[in-house]
């Protein structure tokens, strides 16, 4: 997985090969097929694979965990980029990963309003439903990534990160972990 991902973040998806990959491991691309029947399975393998690296026990999401994950994906350059590039290739028709990061920005959307309702009850300090205001903290997240590798030394993506925390606003007495 990890040689997958590191020809993908080089080449970009559509410029890695499988014969690549299944060189870099020591494989040929025939041993490669045996686990990955086609370059699509393994675009998607890796995929899931990088979620489970960042994947918290259900229920145990809270916002200042939030934070520190994106703490720690400034420490990691790399592999923000390689998703980050094929979250921007996916968008295309016919991308094999379009249903994967459908799926997975579903499910994105929802466990951050189970998070806010969990923090904040039915309403933010502004007004908005968890249902609403989830939509606008998954993108905040991924914007400051983008902001983040295109310019590091201006963007600091935690320090941005807790901020944007502080316009959400304190939750109410009760709610908060």
């Amino acid at each position: 997985m990890r040689a997958a991902l590191e020809v993908i973040a080089e080449r970009g998806y559509r410029g890695a090969s499988l014969a690549a990959v299944a060189e870099r491991v020591g494989l040929t691309q025939q041993g490669l097929l045996h686990h990955f029947p086609t370059k699509e399975a393994l675009l998607v393998a890796v995929l899931r694979e990088r979620d489970d690296w960042d994947a918290l026990p259900s229920g145990r999401l809270r916002l200042d965990l939030l934070a520190s994950l994106v703490e720690y994906n400034a420490m990691r350059p790399g592999i923000i980029q390689t998703f980050s590039a094929l979250l921007g290739e996916s968008v295309t028709e016919g991308h094999p990963a379009r249903g994967y990061f459908t799926e997975r920005y579903g499910e994105a959307r929802a466990s951050m309003a189970e998070l806010l309702r969990a923090e904040y009850g039915d309403r933010l300090p502004g007004g908005l439903t968890p249902e609403r205001a989830a939509p606008l903290v998954v993108a905040v997240l991924d914007g400051l990534q983008y902001q983040w590798l295109l310019d590091p030394e201006s963007v600091d993506m935690p320090a941005a990160f807790r901020d944007f925390l502080t316009l959400l606003g304190e939750p109410p007495q009760g709610h908060a972990p």
